[in-house]
């Protein structure tokens, strides 16, 4: 065993029941953030030079297919890039808000134009990865690649190098090239807390966590996950209520990632547009970027460890 990397170190305790005293802007109890992730045209895909068809995470439940392509799994996907995306950018900026987009680099090379839309509209980007693909099955030298590639696009978008980034399927050697790369202020491969925290391992590394849970991506895990919109709303709002309840005194955090393939069907979009009202509704909640929360708490809560040298 003596092989087993021991970075990222396992934290089982975390803040336990002595959590930050946050204070969020105007005194919300809750900063809700909203990841769009943009995968459509980075999936495994034979025309992307992968050795098989897509199989995750759509309304058709296939096996892939080695060395073939799957029309079936493309055209769902192409659902999200050519429909789905103008329904979510509408929904959010109708009401005057904004979100994050998990951008996956290809997807975004392969459709500009609803990506332009979402930076127009004042959604920041952290890169997803330039493909949607398990980095585990990669080099090092593959992924810092395809790192480097994922900076660069978003410095030729915005002007400005990416603060986040989030893998999704993240290898051994991610988080320690993310630190290395010098511009990143966090990473969200991280599912344990409802708070940001500093790794362990790199000082000047925030880790915003992710969820899977409150997440359209359950509509499609077939009869395991979300069947009607309703349940999506429900669930959203159940976890929401717990936290508001919970920040009168100890403020949280909420993620809600979304994909345009699936919460961007017409059966669907209702339910995101019901939650944003919902939330809309409420006194204290600050409906926030990724990086918005990110920055905030390096300025509020910075690391007391960042004098240390980080585990490079």
């Amino acid at each position: 065993m003596s092989d087993v990397p021991s970075i990222p170190t396992r934290d089982l305790i975390g803040y336990g029941d002595s959590p930050p005293a946050v204070v969020w802007p105007g005194a919300a109890r809750v900063a809700v953030n909203f990841c769009v992730n943009y995968e459509e045209g980075g999936e495994r895909c034979v025309l992307n030079g992968d050795d098989r068809s897509e199989s995750r995470l759509a309304d058709v439940d296939v096996e892939s297919r080695l060395g073939r392509r799957d029309l079936n799994i493309e055209s769902s996907y192409e659902y999200g890039s050519r429909v789905g995306y103008w329904r979510l950018i509408k929904a959010f900026s109708e009401r005057g808000l904004q979100a994050t987009v998990n951008l996956v680099g290809l997807a975004g090379e392969r459709n500009p134009i609803a990506l332009r839309a979402m930076i127009d509209a004042g959604f920041d980007l952290q890169p997803h990865g330039w493909r949607w693909i398990d980095y585990d099955t990669l080099t090092e030298a593959e992924e810092a690649a395809y790192l480097a590639k994922s900076i660069a696009q978003v410095e030729a978008l915005t002007g400005k190098p990416p603060l986040g980034y989030y893998a999704g399927l993240p290898s051994m050697n991610t988080r320690r090239l993310v630190a290395r790369a010098g511009n990143f202020l966090y990473d969200s491969d991280v599912y344990n807390d409802d708070l940001p925290y500093w790794s362990p391992d790199y000082p000047g590394l925030l880790l915003v966590p992710y969820s899977l849970d409150t997440n359209d991506s359950r509509f499609g895990r077939g009869e395991a996950g979300y069947q009607i919109a309703d349940e999506f709303f429900a669930y959203l709002k159940d976890s929401f209520d717990q936290l508001y309840a919970e920040g009168a005194t100890h403020p949280k955090m909420m993620t809600i990632g979304l994909h345009a393939r699936l919460i961007g069907r017409p059966g669907r979009i209702g339910a995101l547009q019901r939650f944003l009202d919902y939330l809309q509704a409420q006194e204290r909640v600050w409906i926030c970027r990724r990086d918005d929360i990110a920055r905030h708490w390096a300025e509020n809560h910075p690391n007391p460890a960042a004098a240390e040298p980080a585990r490079i």
